[in-house]
């Protein structure tokens, strides 16, 4: 079976890049709270997260969303089965939006708040991919390993820092709340993963 995870990139990607020498494409899928709550723009809540700030924040979502993305297609479909590729379409899908709905009333009177990219959905495989494997090694720019789970603290500290900071349009708000239904999402599917993810933690060489 083809790769989810490879189909998003793509997908993703190419808009992107097309909105990099065309921003009115950014204009129009950008998350803006006043037209999503006021004019009833929807498709906002969904279509910001095809496009990016830059090339760099294009390409630290894309490569985080390649390093975990393919684990946690593989760990759905061993848990749930043949539904395991839908429920991780629908955890990326549904992530994109509900990590937005804090932005959406804390800035619905706001027309000159924007943010764009996939940042929550990334955030969501991110930490779900934490859940089936805290201790698992992630290279930091490539180069420091660290368990997942610290790099994980990591980047919502980032993400937190950058929110404050407020110097450009990129959905930082979205990553807290991503990494949450990132995290959540299989114990809902499956209360007893729960277990598993203690046993885990507690079994820092990942051998239980």
């Amino acid at each position: 079976m083809a790769s989810i995870t490879l189909l998003f990139i793509i997908i993703i990607s190419m808009t992107s890049i097309i909105a990099f020498s065309n921003k009115e494409v950014i204009k129009q899928f950008q998350f803006n709270a006043f037209q999503i709550w006021h004019k009833k723009q929807f498709y906002r809540m969904f279509t910001h997260a095809l496009v990016h700030a830059n090339w760099e924040h294009l390409l630290v979502n894309m490569i985080v969303l390649w390093s975990f993305g393919n684990a946690v297609e593989h760990n759905f479909q061993l848990n749930f089965g043949s539904n395991g590729t839908y429920y991780f379409v629908a955890l990326f899908i549904g992530s994109v939006m509900f990590s937005s709905l804090s932005s959406l009333f804390k800035h619905r009177n706001n027309l000159y708040y924007n943010a764009v990219g996939a940042s929550g959905a990334v955030s969501a495989i991110l930490f779900a991919a934490i859940f089936f494997n805290p201790w698992t090694s992630i290279y930091f720019f490539g180069i420091l390993p660290m368990p997942g789970i610290i790099f994980g603290v990591l980047y919502l500290y980032y993400s937190y820092y950058m929110s404050r900071r407020k110097l450009d349009n990129i959905g930082h708000d979205a990553h807290f709340l991503g990494a949450v239904i990132g995290f959540l999402t299989p114990m809902i599917i499956r209360p007893s993963l729960f277990l598993d993810f203690v046993n885990m933690l507690f079994a820092p060489s990942g051998q239980l």
